[in-house]
């Protein structure tokens, strides 16, 4: 048996029925469970007790009895799928409620399958990710393998369609951090380059590749699609790095990457687009911290706001940094506290 808990109701999670966050919290608790820990008075919220019809809010602090070691974190069998992926991806939960799941994407696991992947995606393990639903819930946006972060999931087909238009009309905001070579001069401002796909494919996909063109020559280039990157130089070291917030004003195929390498400042890591300079290679920008730093991609998705579709509650999730990440930001000394998490709110 688990212990008493306290636990509070946060900000994100908004105003409801009693029985509804519990049983978010506690998937596998049945409807006559949580009846009757109310009736008995071992349900409790601020110390009085409760109904399970009663209404919550953000804040107040409710009562969980003892419950079985079975129940005190419920972990969904998914089949096809190992405890380890299953544990891993569900760790990866950072927020849900009964229509959207908020995943902070590990880097190095593809968000979709390709030639050869096997199940080993974020698709492919949402079956570990139902928590008590008939099906598993769907991706409506991507990141790239590398690309670490925030990702949404919508439980029901009503929830996706509704997110995917919010995406598509951009009433989605996202907000990235990246470390890239050199410090942008200007320090802030907009990359416009449209974006058109090379030839070729490389294995499972993974080896496609986007090229820039200049506004001015977009229409000799008929399959070139418009993009737009704002950018916010946060800290820079010298002028060999930078810490940048990157908002994808449209949302192509690698853009953040294909444009940040287009001005001269590939994202750190980024061998497809950046190259050697990428990796701090011979005695370039690099050369006074590149051993120690990871040479894993330095990107991640930071932020995301969004109108929640039923509840139409505007909504913002914040995801912490990877590992490897992290430890570049202690070898730099860069506090995350010390900058704005929405630089581009203040200049809309």
């Amino acid at each position: 048996m688990t212990g008493v808990r306290l636990l509070t109701i946060g900000q994100d999670e908004g105003e409801g029925r009693l029985d509804r966050w519990l049983k978010r919290r506690f998937p596998q608790l049945t409807q006559g469970a949580v009846e009757k820990m109310c009736r008995t008075g071992q349900l409790r919220v601020d110390g009085a007790r409760a109904k399970a019809s009663d209404r919550v809010v953000p804040g107040q602090t409710v009562r969980v009895p003892p419950l079985p070691e079975g129940e005190a974190e419920p972990r969904p069998r998914a089949e096809g799928i190992s405890p380890a992926d299953a544990r891993m991806i569900q760790d990866s939960v950072l927020w849900k409620d009964d229509h959207i799941i908020v995943l902070n994407k590990p880097p190095g696991l593809p968000s979709q399958g390709g030639s050869g992947q096997g199940s080993r995606h974020v698709d492919g393990l949402a079956e570990a990710l139902k928590f008590g639903y008939k099906d598993r819930p769907k991706l409506v946006h991507r990141l790239d393998k590398d690309t670490s972060g925030l990702l949404l999931l919508a439980r029901t087909d009503r929830v996706a369609r509704a997110l995917s238009e919010a995406l598509r009309h951009r009433l989605t905001r996202k907000v990235y951090w990246a470390v890239v070579a050199g410090v942008p001069n200007p320090k802030q401002g907009s990359i416009k380059f449209f974006l058109e796909k090379a030839a070729g494919h490389g294995r499972g996909g993974e080896g496609e590749k986007m090229i820039c063109i200049h506004p001015a020559k977009a229409k000799d280039h008929p399959e070139a699609k418009r993009a737009q990157t704002d950018y916010f130089t946060l800290w820079f070291l010298g002028s060999r790095l930078a810490w940048m917030a990157l908002e994808p004003v449209t949302g192509r195929t690698h853009q953040l990457r294909a444009h940040m390498a287009e001005i001269g400042h590939p994202v750190l890591g980024d061998g497809k687009y950046g190259g050697s300079d990428a990796h701090n290679a011979g005695d370039g920008w690099g050369a006074s911290v590149g051993g120690d730093l990871s040479r894993k991609l330095h990107l991640h998705a930071r932020r995301i706001g969004f109108e929640h579709p039923i509840t139409k509650e505007y909504m913002t999730f914040t995801a912490p940094l990877p590992e490897h990440m992290a430890r570049t930001w202690k070898a730099l000394d860069w506090k995350e506290g010390d900058v704005p998490e929405d630089p581009f709110e203040s200049i809309r």
